[in-house]
């Protein structure tokens, strides 16, 4: 284990620069006298590295030392060969750099470990793209991306309501979902986001901005999608739900129901409890809530319950007919 983290330690301070002992530790999830430790067996070991004292200080490594990738473990070799060229990087135009990079990182490793690359490719295959997912046109993905990889201001163009209009906005980030880029961007202090393919057109300003200091694109995306949710569901059901199926309800519903069971009122006398839940109509709710059988009891609308009622009864007719 200790080569292991010896190894980490090394490629922290080569792709991150100088790192304090603290921050070293809290990485690697040891204390600040194993890392003391540490760099005491590395400079032994030869490796160029030198430490700073002072709240400016900590450790690093001479500029021109670099690491080979030999040491790597077979399950991050693993994971590295199951990386192909998404559509995403590729839109982006940096898939060709991916591959060079794979193509070095093979190259580097002994012929035993590079064998392993095939093998992986052969069994392994990451897709994107949703089912029935045409190809969608963005011609203007690499201005949006110069202007976010340069913190630069950049004017977009779209419609609303029908009628072309032109906005400067600050561009935050990109998000690739199933295949789909949206851009992350800000006007006048509130946070937008944008299908990429939607956008008219794209040019990107001189002018330069700062990011907010605490913006977190994967924590805002998260909160967004989930905003999204709640948005499409507009149908409300009031349900019980049976002691032996609360349980179940996150395999249908997904992670976030536990918050309102927590936050349900005390059970009734045979133990169910009461929920309300949103759907995004009546047809889907109608769809989802068959396939909870006895587990769930609607109680209103009372048309959903009516519904609900005739298509059981049609059912059984059908099984219990001779």
């Amino acid at each position: 284990m200790r080569a292991d983290r010896l190894l980490s330690l090394l490629m922290l301070l080569q792709a991150r620069g100088r790192m304090t002992a603290r921050e070293l530790a809290e990485e690697l999830e040891v204390t600040e006298r194993t890392i003391y430790r540490d760099m005491d067996a590395l400079s032994a070991a030869g490796v160029p590295v030198y430490g700073e004292p002072g709240p400016e200080g900590g450790y690093a490594l001479l500029d021109s030392y670099r690491t080979s990738l030999i040491g790597l473990s077979q399950g991050e070799l693993q994971a590295l060969f199951m990386l192909g060229i998404p559509a995403p990087l590729a839109d982006l135009g940096v898939g060709q750099a991916l591959k060079g990079a794979l193509l070095k990182l093979a190259a580097a490793l002994p012929d035993a470990q590079r064998a392993d690359e095939a093998r992986v490719r052969q069994r392994f295959y990451l897709d994107a793209n949703w089912w029935d997912q045409g190809e969608e046109q963005v011609p203007h993905l690499t201005t949006i991306h110069q202007a976010v990889w340069q913190d630069r201001l950049l004017t977009v163009s779209y419609r609303v309501y029908g009628v072309p209009v032109d906005r400067l906005v600050e561009p935050y980030g990109l998000v690739a979902k199933a295949g789909v880029w949206y851009l992350v961007c800000a006007r006048k202090g509130r946070v937008r986001v944008h299908r990429v393919s939607e956008l008219l057109d794209a040019h990107m300003e001189a002018e330069s901005f700062e990011r907010p200091p605490g913006f977190d694109l994967g924590a805002f995306w998260a909160d967004w999608c989930a905003q999204r949710v709640e948005l499409r569901a507009l149908y409300h059901v009031t349900v019980r739900v049976a002691p032996h199926f609360v349980d179940a309800l996150p395999g249908y519903l997904g992670p976030r129901i536990r918050e309102r069971v927590a936050q349900a009122g005390p059970p009734d006398a045979e133990g169910w409890i009461t929920l309300k839940l949103a759907f995004e109509s009546f047809q889907a709710a109608r769809a989802q809530l068959l396939g909870f059988g006895a587990g769930v009891e609607v109680l209103e609308p009372y048309a959903l319950r009516r519904s609900l009622l005739d298509i059981a009864e049609q059912v059984v007719g059908l099984y219990t007919r001779e």
